[in-house]
């Protein structure tokens, strides 16, 4: 424990401890608890532990809570807890500190159900259900369940505290209510009937087959995870090169990413469509990478050759995600943002709904981020001016109906744009004249974003 701080050195201790006391009563009462049992448990427990989301090593310690009187409910989670997956330093303090805290948590939902429910709990645990008793003993799992979830929780933000010196309404953002009831309304009915179950005439392989639905999801859901991880990731990379090659858009995309979603939930989008839209938002300028560093870093005017070679920066986003599956929608954002409703946009000309929807949404998004944030040839307008000069241009530039939905979203929930890093390392031209290879290429003293 040297590595660790004195006070989470001392926090592990005492969650070491408070776990040995709690579980000391089984370990003297010797024949008097059912070993096999916990034997079993501990056994599947420990199997769990090594799966990669531990989503069914909620369910078996609920089950060993209502089966086992609490001394022995702690006991189920130490040897998975003390061989499962760490993939942080030092992992034996981890391993033991998860160990102390799995066995605090499942002896606390022990005795809440056994006193929730004291008439289905002998001195072994859990008494043989009908199905009819069911019903009754539903509430005190779910109360057990929660009690289990909080309690872990709780310690988690503890240790937290102790080791990272986090601030302890920080460290238990996210940890406490509402984060467990998910988990409690999931996992207790779950345990229940794996509980009931084991008592069945059918016996502990029937219990365990409760379990093997939720492995398979638990399956899923990793997987989509995963998926979801590598979407973030390409989008990242797209993003950070774009950034790397073009200096005046660094954070632009993420907050036209973010601009974009308040218009579409403003409008009723939710789920995949709006992470579609965030997407688009942020992949909007992607095609810059294929136009020439020297364009895109000219400080003299571009030549109207150089101004069109810029103009086909959407027709070559389009093109560099064509085979990327999960930017299907998106991939008409990158391409028609530049559209104008009066038809006189690039890269075809489209008028009012020729223009896609993503598209639409993400040119008000792009015209007002350019103008709120601060660039090396202006200064950031005032919100207000912003979402004025928005509404100038609707209906000739942009969907009126997407400027009243930024402007719904941004009363309701504010906006805050970061400056660019770049802001602050070079001035604004002393004239106040903006470069003409700066301009935005919609036309001068039109919101047209960053080309």
């Amino acid at each position: 424990m040297g590595a660790l701080p004195a006070a989470a050195r001392l926090c592990v201790l005492c969650a070491v401890l408070a776990a040995v006391a709690c579980a000391a009563p089984a370990l003297r009462a010797g024949p008097g608890v059912p070993w096999c049992a916990v034997g079993l448990l501990a056994a599947v427990c420990a199997v769990c532990e090594r799966l990669p989301r531990r989503t069914l090593t909620l369910p078996v310690l609920l089950a060993g809570a209502f089966l086992l009187p609490p001394a022995a409910a702690g006991l189920v989670a130490v040897p998975g807890a003390l061989v499962g997956r760490v993939e942080q330093r030092p992992a034996w303090v981890r391993r033991l500190w998860h160990a102390a805290q799995l066995s605090l948590a499942s002896c606390a939902a022990s005795h809440v159900f056994a006193l929730a429910a004291p008439a289905m709990c002998t001195e072994t645990g859990l008494s043989p259900l009908a199905p009819e008793d069911f019903p009754a003993a539903l509430p005190p799992a779910l109360a057990a369940a929660l009690v289990l979830s909080l309690v872990a929780a709780a310690l988690d933000g503890a240790v937290r505290v102790a080791a990272e010196r986090r601030r302890p309404r920080a460290a238990w953002s996210g940890l406490l209510l509402p984060g467990p009831l998910l988990p409690a309304l999931v996992h207790g009915p779950t345990g229940l009937l794996t509980a009931a179950l084991w008592h069945s005439a059918y016996g502990p392989p029937a219990a365990l087959l409760v379990l093997l639905p939720m492995s398979v999801s638990s399956w899923f859901l990793d997987r989509c995870e995963r998926e979801r991880a590598a979407h973030q990731a390409t989008i990242r990379a797209l993003v950070q090169a774009v950034d790397l090659k073009d200096r005046y858009t660094r954070g632009h995309s993420e907050r036209v990413g973010r601009a974009s979603v308040l218009i579409g939930r403003e409008l009723g989008l939710a789920g995949e469509r709006l992470e579609a839209l965030r997407f688009a938002g942020i992949l909007h300028d992607v095609g810059k990478l294929g136009v020439p560093t020297r364009l895109l870093r000219k400080d003299g005017p571009l030549t109207p050759e150089e101004r069109r070679v810029i103009e086909l920066h959407p027709e070559y986003g389009h093109e560099m995600v064509r085979g990327i599956g999960f930017l299907d929608e998106a991939r008409a954002a990158i391409l028609h943002h530049h559209e104008r409703l009066d038809g006189s946009g690039y890269p075809y000309g489209l008028r009012g709904h020729q223009i896609p929807f993503f598209a639409r949404v993400v040119a008000v998004a792009d015209a007002f981020d350019a103008m709120t944030s601060t660039r090396s040839y202006s200064r950031a307008r005032p919100v207000a001016a912003a979402l004025a000069e928005l509404h100038r241009c609707a209906g000739s530039q942009f969907d009126p109906r997407m400027v009243a939905a930024l402007c719904a979203a941004l009363d309701r929930h504010g906006w805050h744009s970061t400056v660019t890093s770049e802001a602050t390392e070079s001035a604004t031209p002393p004239s106040g004249n903006v470069p003409s290879s700066r301009r935005p290429v919609t036309g001068a003293g039109q919101p047209g974003g960053e080309g």
